[in-house]
């Protein structure tokens, strides 16, 4: 724990202008992010005394190492730095919303030539009008489904538009009149492009011009006694209004409008989000957050409305947001939202009337949600805490390991040899650290020489990135021997030291000399942040080995233990004995999933590898010879078996193969000739190769 003291800036070095500063951490990974009209002031609050500091803050403070800041112009400018940091740097003090699911929208590609209406989740794209969330995507459907007898606008997928297209025929939807079908000329870009517009006009909330104009033009169909046509926009009228009918009528002033409410408590906070276009309620989506920071109500609102409008422009910033409570520079939050829209942004309280019934509405969603949400997670939390106790309180640790890294290696008979690294944090799976090795030290199958390389290339990358910031302090050889491997410099590592050092490293495993184009901004880099537990899959051989390369790179600090598949037994460095975890604690499943996990990934891994190998062809290593030409001469002879077959006289006359290429073919061929029939040992069956490309 640090003392705040010990990093705090002089009282005149601080600027009294708006500006935003980061907490960093001693491995420089910035963990909390906020913002200031006056950074003198708000940054000096931080280093008062600890006992006059909200709990949570002094945590923070106290877990910090260093803090610096960036002047910004204006308030707003500020609001918005504070955004692009918190979403860069994913402080873990800072608020951060986790959606409780992906929501659908219906959205418009009006980016493409010929736009199409369908159903999207995840991140929004550039050009594509989008309308929601909704609840459930059958709602976007069946929305759909009534609208395109009014607005037939295409729904197919490119794959079908293209299909449709080169044979002239149409698909169901445009046989049926609900698609105006584009692909086959019935309608030019420009006809079918303004469908689109007014499909989006009408969604949006312009429901009543569409409307009256159906009846409008039903009445003089009727007049005209056309019949037929009358009956038609009669139905066609009544599909918008069933399509108005989905959502209710909530604001009968026809209001474009957000709503916010939260449900908080000491530890966690719910977040409820209400679209209303056109008086309607066209979308609903919830959050949940964890109070990491000393946070009120206006605050968790500032954070909500950064997080929903920072990626938007346009009319996705509705005219009005309505908001419990309001955020603490409420005027620079409007100017915020306003420059996203373009347009002047009402955000407020609402008082009296259906809009405060309303906002009752969403508190009350709020509320349940966070119900529901702490009935879900009591369990887990209270699991995965005790979990975690039983490990440190089995391994003998100081404290709890929040950071766990588990190793695992992968082989087949000793070829395509890999290696997992996975990593759980508070019980909990961090994909994004995963990594995977290729072993390159050594050929051959060897368990404990393969974990020996993997530990060692993954401390040395982290002693390196100590050694860039300067935390890492070298002690001094002692005279007479050779330099510690962690001691020498990267430039002036020898050429052939200890495996783990001279391993050749790969994407996943790059050299620092040749740099990764970032600086050091506090981003996650590879490798950077050590766990206080390492699990390898295997006994105590495998054990051995990994304290070994840590012990080899002067890294005492980390604990490192072993989970043996054949009795669940954990085993330690240097202990004869291994311990033995009940079936039933906590811990051991904790283990079992981590080793379990760390598994699956090496072995996809591996298997990928497997396959890329079984898959390639001799003709890969041909010069000069791409894909195309590779498919004119299997498509021509048929198998890579009869190619090897023919000479070069037979290989000459296939389309673009001149004879210096198909001399080259014929010699590849020739060398990677296999000496013996490939078998299939699941099956004893002898594979010929009339597979198209493999050998």
């Amino acid at each position: 724990m640090a003392d705040p003291s010990s990093y705090r800036p002089s009282p005149g070095q601080i600027p009294d202008s708006p500006g935003v500063y980061k907490f960093r951490d001693e491995h420089r990974r910035v963990i909390y992010v906020g913002k200031a009209k006056n950074l003198r002031q708000r940054v000096a609050n931080y280093f008062q005394d600890l006992a006059h500091l909200h709990p949570r803050t002094r945590t923070m403070v106290t877990t910090a190492a260093s803090v610096e800041w960036t002047v910004v112009s204006t308030e707003v400018e500020a609001l918005q730095l504070e955004y692009t940091w918190i979403k860069e740097f994913d402080p873990r003090f800072n608020v951060k919303y986790r959606d409780d699911k992906s929501y659908p929208y219906l959205a418009v590609t009006l980016n493409e030539e010929f736009p199409r209406v369908q159903v999207m989740r995840g991140a929004k794209k550039k050009g594509v009008r989008y309308f929601g969330p909704y609840g459930h995507a059958w709602a976007i459907r069946e929305t759909v489904d009534l609208m395109l007898r009014v607005f037939p606008v295409r729904t197919c997928s490119a794959g079908v538009f293209k299909n449709a297209a080169r044979t002239g025929r149409p698909c169901l939807l445009g046989y049926i009149d609900k698609c105006s079908a584009p692909c086959v000329g019935r309608v030019t870009p420009e006809e079918h492009r303004e469908l689109a517009e007014d499909f989006c006009d009408f969604m949006a909330g312009r429901t009543g011009t569409y409307i009256r104009r159906l009846e409008k033009d039903m009445m003089q169909a009727a007049e005209e006694m056309e019949y037929e046509r009358a009956a038609r926009l009669r139905d066609d009228a009544g599909a918008l209004k069933r399509a108005m009918e989905k959502s209710a009528v909530v604001l009968a002033d026809a209001t474009d409008a957000d709503l916010i409410a939260v449900a908080e408590d000491e530890l966690e906070a719910a977040l409820q989000i209400f679209h209303v276009r056109g008086g309607r309620v066209r979308g609903q989506r919830g959050w949940v957050t964890d109070k990491v920071e000393a946070v009120d109500t206006a605050g968790l609102v500032e954070h909500a409305l950064q997080q929903l409008y920072g990626e938007e422009r346009g009319d996705a910033v509705p005219k009005e947001v309505l908001v419990p409570a309001l955020p603490e520079d409420t005027a620079a939050v409007s100017q915020w939202l306003a420059e996203r829209r373009g347009s002047q942004v009402s955000l407020r309280i609402p008082q009296r009337g259906d809009k405060k019934d309303l906002m009752a509405t969403v508190q009350r969603n709020a509320q349940q949600a966070l119900g529901l949400h702490k009935t879900k997670r009591a369990s887990d939390l209270t699991t995965r805490s005790r979990a975690l106790e039983e490990i440190a309180e089995a391994l003998g640790l100081d404290a709890a390991p929040l950071r766990i890294e588990c190793y695992d290696i992968s082989h087949l008979q000793g070829d395509d040899v890999v290696a997992s690294m996975v990593v759980f944090e508070d019980g909990l799976a961090r994909k994004s650290e995963y990594r995977r090795f290729q072993i390159k030290g050594f050929e051959g199958q060897d368990d404990v020489r393969s974990m020996h390389e993997v530990i060692g290339r993954r401390f040395k990358r982290y002693l390196q990135e100590k050694e860039r910031t300067g935390e890492w302090e070298q002690p001094p050889p002692v005279s007479g021997e050779a330099p510690h491997p962690a001691q020498v410099p990267s430039a002036q590592v020898p050429p052939a030291p200890h495996p783990a050092q001279s391993a050749p490293l790969l994407a996943d495993d790059t050299d620092p000399r040749e740099g990764d184009g970032r600086e050091d901004d506090g981003r996650p880099k590879r490798f950077a942040y050590p766990p206080q537990l390492v699990v390898v899959d295997g006994g105590q051989p495998q054990v051995a080995a990994a304290r070994r390369a840590l012990d080899e790179l002067g890294i005492d600090d980390i604990a490192v233990c072993g989970l043996a598949k054949r009795l669940e037994e954990v085993w330690l460095p240097d202990d004869d004995d291994p311990v033995v975890l009940p079936r039933s604690s906590e811990g051991l499943y904790l283990l079992q999933r981590v080793r379990d996990e760390a598994h699956r990934f090496a072995i996809t891994y591996q298997r990928s590898k497997r396959a890329k190998r079984i898959r390639s062809s001799p003709l890969d290593d041909v010069a000069g010879l791409g894909e195309t030409r590779k498919q004119a001469l299997i498509k021509h002879f048929g198998s890579v078996k009869k190619l090897r077959q023919a000479t070069i006289e037979e290989i000459c006359q296939v389309p673009g193969i001149g004879r210096r290429t198909a001399e080259s073919v014929a010699a590849a061929l020739a060398a990677a000739a296999p000496a013996a029939p490939a078998v299939n040992t699941a099956t004893g069956e002898i594979m010929e190769e009339d597979d198209g490309g493999t050998s």
